[in-house]
């Protein structure tokens, strides 16, 4: 049931179910109990607001000694217990006075100014990424000279912007620091130029914070030098650029260029920024300790309690939705694996090898699609058992024939019928060279099959390659009485291209458009450049045309398939092997172009390869089927 289609229903069912009831249940309560709900806002508020003033104390001291005062003081406030203990729950501070009830298991939090609870430490200021305190300064906090020195600074600029006609204001961070904030800009007054109040003075590094900083990038560099990256440098608003700090932690790893660092480098920067900041700042606030906030009386935050009744109810309620949710599930769960059933079977009895029947599937979903690319699979996968087996059947009888030649022919010769006379060797040779011929066409559609055909391109002259087709092919056409002419106007655009593969295609069309066309007839060679839409050249396209026989419309389309031939007796006097044309078009795909043939039956025919003028770089794969 755990692997089944239907167990997984049930089981994604039933927790739907699960959390329908669930929720119906929490809407429920909820609605009865608006009052009390908005009591429990209030107190979550509260206790956001301890948990806030605990965090800003821990933040400003290294210890929790002293805490006593200020938990009293929010105990006073909102009227809640509230206990602060080490993470072993060693008492630190208690409003009870240890006099109250035991305290709960579970905290009401973590009070770390390391790592702040994102539920509770809401709009403080602080990072959203790093989760550290913004009041936790450390070492960046600024001494009284300082601080008075920088406000001097930041008033002389919001007294220079409000000359200006533009509003500002002084704000102080947790270090110290002052800031100029501006404010909006009264309609039609003139704006001074920034160069005039410019806050460059205010911006800059005091002495306190150069010296943070400077001990903060030196944690940074050395935590990177334990990845073997190269160091950086911080500015003070803690961002980073690429540099070298001198000293025992650089590192002599090469600097990347200052432009960007790559994604995981700014990560892993990132990271030890953070781990830095904690090591630096950890000597100076208080070490995390759980917070416990409660009822005064009860020793727990308040909360509505059910009944036993409603219990029940409830309980009731969500056992009959359940029972609804499994037996609906036990229904739709077989309507949806029976076709899925069939399905299997039928695929059992494919492997098996028996005959597949349709499985009748109607609905229009995705077992309805299933079903009807799994019959499309069967019916392909037939077509290609036929032609396999086809396949096989013609490899063997091509292979008969002129091993059966050869065969008669040394059997006479051993029994003295026939003399082996140059005649007969002769014989034996052109048998011979038949079988080779027809070994060497196999291997070259296998290696296009497997994606093997390796080509090695490089530039060719088309019109010489044709004229070297034409002159290997002449006393062929003489012998035939066919007139073998090369007919070009000019020369042919530039071709990137395997020669020897091209020759070897280009030959194939000749032979077989010298074997088809009768005595009287003409075989021409043609070549020229093609673009698309009257652009620049992309394709050199090579036709090879005859004035023979025609192929017939309804044998066109199978002109390029293998040991087809248009001469049902396959008779090899004027069929050939019935490959030639199947490596021609192999050939091409192999180039990146295409092989192509147009026909008139009794008027001749026209075969045109059409390759582009640049070899691709995964030649050799598109003749992979």
């Amino acid at each position: 049931m755990r692997k089944s289609l239907l167990g997984r229903f049930l089981g994604v069912f039933a927790l739907v179910a699960a959390c329908s009831v669930a929720a119906t249940t929490w809407l429920a309560a909820q609605t009865t109990s608006g009052a009390l709900e908005q009591e429990q806002g209030q107190a979550l508020a509260d206790d956001a607001r301890i948990y806030d003033t605990l965090l800003g104390y821990a933040a400003t001291h290294p210890g929790w000694d002293g805490v006593d005062g200020t938990v009293e003081e929010l105990a006073s406030r909102f009227g809640r217990r509230v206990a602060v203990t080490t993470q072993a729950r060693e008492p630190l501070a208690d409003s009870a006075g240890g006099s109250g009830p035991r305290l709960p298991s579970r905290p009401s939090a973590v009070v770390d100014p390391l790592s702040l609870d994102s539920a509770l430490s809401k709009d403080n200021g602080s990072s959203a990424t790093d989760r550290i305190d913004a009041r936790a300064v450390g070492p960046f906090l600024l001494p009284p000279p300082e601080r008075n020195e920088l406000r001097d600074k930041a008033d002389r600029v919001v007294a220079c912007l409000r000359r200006g006609g533009r509003n500002a204001e002084v704000t102080e961070g947790p270090s110290g620091r002052p800031r100029v904030e501006p404010g909006d800009t009264p309609a039609g007054t003139e704006r001074v130029a920034r160069d005039d109040c410019s806050t460059d003075e205010l911006d800059a590094a005091t002495r306190t914070e150069a010296k943070a900083l400077e001990t903060l990038t030196k944690l940074t560099n050395a935590c990177l030098s334990r990845q073997d990256r190269p160091g950086i440098r911080l500015d003070p608003d803690l961002t980073w650029h690429s540099g070298l700090l001198p000293g025992p932690v650089a590192t002599p790893t090469p600097v990347p260029a200052p432009a960007e660092f790559d994604k995981a480098a700014d990560q892993a920067i990132g990271s030890c920024v953070d781990t830095a900041r904690r090591e630096q700042l950890s000597s100076y606030v208080a070490q995390p300790a759980l917070l416990f906030i409660g009822d005064p009386d009860r020793g727990r935050v308040p909360g509505f309690d059910l009944s036993a009744t409603s219990t029940a109810r409830i309980a009731g309620a969500a056992a009959l939705v359940l029972a609804l949710t499994i037996g609906v599930s036990i229904l739709t769960g077989r309507r949806l694996v029976r076709p899925l059933r069939a399905l299997t079977s039928a695929a059992q009895r494919m492997k098996e090898g028996a005959e597949t029947a349709p499985v009748a599937v109607h609905d229009d979903n995705e077992i309805g699609r299933l079903a009807a690319a799994f019959y499309e699979l069967a019916e392909h996968r037939a077509r290609l058992e036929a032609q396999r087996k086809a396949m096989v059947s013609d490899v063997a009888h091509e292979l008969r024939t002129p091993l059966s030649n050869i065969r008669g022919w040394l059997e006479a010769a051993q029994d003295g019928i026939a003399d082996t006379d140059p005649a007969l060797i002769a014989s034996l040779l052109e048998e011979a060279v038949q079988l080779q011929h027809i070994v060497d066409d196999l291997q070259d559609l296998a290696q296009a099959d497997a994606g093997a055909l390796r080509l090695h391109p490089e530039p060719v002259d088309v019109v010489d390659l044709l004229g070297q087709v034409a002159a290997a092919h002449q006393n062929e056409a003489e012998r035939a009485g066919v007139a073998l002419a090369l007919a070009t106007s000019g020369p042919a655009p530039a071709l990137t291209a395997d020669p020897v593969r091209l020759r070897q295609a280009v030959g194939n069309l000749v032979s077989n458009a010298v074997r088809h066309t009768p005595r009287g007839g003409r075989v021409e060679l043609r070549a020229r450049g093609e673009g698309v839409g009257g652009g620049p050249v992309s394709h050199v396209v090579v036709e090879v045309a005859d004035t023979g026989s025609g192929i017939a419309a309804v044998d066109l389309p199978h002109v390029f398939d293998r040991f087809w031939r248009a001469e049902r007796s396959r008779n090899r006097r004027t069929g050939g092997s019935g490959l030639g044309l199947s490596i021609v078009r192999k050939l091409a795909e192999a180039h990146g172009g295409s092989a192509t043939a147009v026909s008139t039956e009794g008027v001749g025919s026209t075969f045109t390869l059409r390759l582009p003028v640049g070899v691709r770089e995964d030649a050799g794969e598109a003749a992979k089927l």
